[in-house]
């Protein structure tokens, strides 16, 4: 298995999921994924307040990667996929400094 593959990665949190038959205990639930996806960014949050290591900050980063990666799963959607047709679109946008950091958005009059 390359584990430099996003396909290895895919397969492992599938296999994850099947491992605790998500589908059939409410592991795949979107509210339920959306709650576990806010307690991520909390503490990946948390990490960068209180000056954590960048070591627990990749960790939490993970955590919340697994989880969209399994939202993709749950819900039946190609992330690659979806990934570049996003990136596609967000290259072509302008950035605007806002209160001194860089915005890049889909700017509206």
């Amino acid at each position: 298995m390359n584990k430099d593959s996003y396909e290895a990665m895919l397969a492992e949190v599938q296999a994850f999921h099947d491992k605790h038959d998500f589908k059939n205990t409410g592991g795949e639930e979107m509210a339920y994924r959306i709650a576990l996806m806010a307690e991520e960014l909390g503490e990946i949050s948390a990490c960068v307040t209180k000056g954590k290591s960048t070591q627990e900050l990749a960790e939490e980063v993970a955590d919340l990667f697994i989880l969209l990666m399994g939202t993709a799963i749950a819900q039946d959607f190609d992330l690659k996929q979806a990934f570049w047709a996003k990136m596609e679109k967000i290259m072509k946008r302008e950035s605007k400094m806002i209160n001194g950091r860089i915005r890049v958005s889909e700017f509206r009059d």
